[in-house]
């Protein structure tokens, strides 16, 4: 009966041990030697940042001198209305492009008039200036095509030198085609010392191919800094006293000697009172900042503008070379 008892609690130790054994199955150790619990449940999602959308940059012109490559103006055509007001945004742009050729009163604009290049004492080139062209029409269509995607414009500028060859300069004055001579009293010394200035300041200027001739350009202000004096000068149909008096003779004189070639004219003005050195209807005034007279060499030949300043008289002769004498000769 004892033994029976014994066998029992054998078996009964036996199936404990394997209860336990089974029931460890179901547990882990964690690194920390923890019991830890397998869970069922799927891994928690890793919380993901929002995208940002990439910021969108403004549309860009920039206007660009061809010469030093700065810019000299941005534009946003965003901001000033190219999407929505073309018209209005075309308009600011014009302006723009008048300023920037013409200038305003504080600022030069690009635009320049050729200053001709003259002969010295020594049979040297004085050289002047060239004429400079900032074409706004152009100008304006490039800042508008532009203004749809962004970019660079450089400025339209077109620069014209004088129409003539250096090696035809020493032969300009072989020949001369025509002349001019009015005549001054000597004795009025202020009015005497302006003419014989602005004669000096026209004396063997180059007139090239094509080339434009504007009076106030070529000789300047003619104020006191300049060396000119007081003297009758006509002003609104009266005579009044003035500095640079006098100039007005030289540039008829120079009027009446180009006119016989035949060259075409872009500005002149005459006097509100006839003047008695030439015959009326004959008169080119000037003043500079006013009134010019300016005319273009179409004869295709260069020719050169000689003046001599005498005593009560000034002569202007136009003159060139022995090979170019045909074509300039009575106007032709």
């Amino acid at each position: 009966m004892a033994k029976q008892k014994w066998v029992v609690s054998l078996l009964l130790i036996g199936s404990l041990i394997g209860v336990a054994g089974c029931s460890e199955k179901t547990v882990k150790e964690n690194p920390k030697g923890e019991n830890a619990s397998v869970s069922n449940k799927p891994p928690e999602k890793q919380l993901q940042e929002p995208v940002k959308e990439e910021e969108q940059k403004p549309t860009v012109v920039n206007v660009i001198d061809p010469n030093t490559k700065t810019i000299l103006k941005t534009f946003l055509p965003g901001e000033l209305g190219f999407d929505t007001d073309k018209v209005t945004y075309q308009k600011e742009i014009e302006k723009f492009a008048k300023d920037l050729a013409r200038g305003t009163e504080t600022t030069p604009g690009y635009d320049q008039r050729m200053i001709l290049d003259k002969i010295d004492s020594n049979g040297k080139i004085i050289k002047g200036k060239p004429k400079i062209i900032l074409e706004e029409t152009e100008l304006v269509e490039k800042v508008m095509a532009a203004s749809a995607n962004g970019g660079d414009v450089e400025m339209p500028l077109y620069v014209t030198d004088s129409g003539y060859k250096p090696e035809d300069a020493a032969h300009l004055s072989e020949v001369v085609v025509a002349t001019y001579t009015t005549r001054f009293n000597s004795g009025v010394i202020g009015r005497s010392k302006n003419i014989e200035l602005s004669a000096q300041a026209i004396n063997n200027v180059i007139v090239g191919t094509g080339d434009s001739f504007s009076f106030n350009t070529t000789v300047g202000p003619s104020d006191a800094a300049h060396g000119y004096q007081r003297a009758k000068e006509i002003v609104d149909k009266q005579l009044v006293d003035g500095i640079g008096g006098g100039i007005c003779q030289t540039s008829s004189t120079l009027f009446n000697a180009v006119d016989q070639i035949g060259v075409s004219y872009i500005e002149k003005h005459h006097h509100s009172l006839s003047v008695g050195y030439v015959p009326a209807g004959r008169d080119a005034t000037v003043s500079y900042g006013g009134p010019d007279f300016r005319f273009q060499n179409t004869k295709g030949v260069p020719f050169l503008i000689k003046t001599i300043y005498g005593k009560g008289t000034l002569t202007v002769e136009i003159r060139t070379s022995t090979a170019y004498q045909s074509l300039l000769a009575n106007g032709n």
